[in-house]
């Protein structure tokens, strides 16, 4: 198989960290090409202990760093629908950047991110917590709680509280989140499926985003009823039971990429 079939199916993603990376598409593409120019020249090669994607993302950090690269914004980044999300990157530590957008956005584990970079174990789950924080601080945001059940109710607002965010109501049936919503809008949704009254969680949020754009977390203990295939499924679904730091970070992931919250239009 040619090296171009091989990385065809990575390069997408390559191409989409590299943005977020930089901060701007035209850059980002720039290094890409230059990585895969090395690749084909024999500059470089893919590491056969790594798996194809990892040992792709290995090389474009080598090529990254043998430029002396400077992660930093450009002075006018391009205009797009996560240009938030991107000025916001930009405002991150960069080594603490490429661990976040490795895990957070490409969805590697904190091992593989640690391959990519050459890092320690460690110091990736430091650099990791060192973005968290960052964008905690940042972000900070009314929630609104969706669960009928009050000691799991309790235990997700002391994590949010935690995070530096303030809960602003815990609805336990779809009606009492209707209510509470129309009392005040949240920056962020944490829903759970089964309510109280029989009442659904996903008919509770359809009819918030019929209103608002706010980032949803679902926390259920029945995650089949949401992964049909049938309608959009949620980027943020948690499993009940639910670790606290696996909650902590999808809080973090969807506030992150999350455009600014706005009322829709009427």
């Amino acid at each position: 198989m040619s090296l171009l079939a091989r990385l065809a199916p990575h390069l997408p993603y390559v191409r989409r960290y590299a943005r977020a990376l930089t901060g701007d598409q035209t850059t980002g593409d720039h290094y890409v090409r230059v990585a895969l120019e090395a690749l084909a020249a024999g500059e470089r090669v893919l590491e056969t202990n790594l798996t194809p994607r990892v040992a792709l993302y290995h090389v474009f950090h080598a090529i990254w760093l043998s430029t002396g690269a400077q992660l930093e914004s450009p002075a006018e980044p391009n205009e797009g629908p996560n240009d938030d999300a991107s000025r916001r990157l930009m405002r991150i530590a960069p080594r603490s950047r490429q661990a976040f957008l490795l895990t957070a956005l490409e969805g590697f584990t904190p091992s593989e991110a640690a391959q990519i970079l050459g890092a320690d174990f460690s110091e990736v789950e430091r650099l990791i917590g060192e973005a968290q924080s960052e964008i905690d601080a940042e972000l900070a945001t009314e929630v609104l709680i969706i669960e009928d059940e009050p000691v799991i109710a309790a235990d997700i607002e002391a994590l949010v509280t935690e995070l530096g965010h303030t809960v602003v109501d815990i609805a336990a049936t779809r009606t009492e989140a209707v209510d509470a919503i129309n009392r005040r809008t949240p920056g962020l949704v944490l829903a759970d499926i089964q309510l109280a009254d029989g009442s659904s969680g996903i008919d509770a949020v359809k009819d918030i985003l019929a209103r608002f754009d706010v980032p949803v977390i679902f926390i259920t203990a029945f995650p089949e009823r949401l992964l049909t295939g049938e309608r959009p499924e949620p980027t943020f679904l948690i499993t009940k039971p639910f670790q606290p730091e696996t909650v902590k970070a999808a809080i973090g992931q969807a506030l992150f990429f999350h455009p600014r919250n706005s009322r829709k239009a009427a």
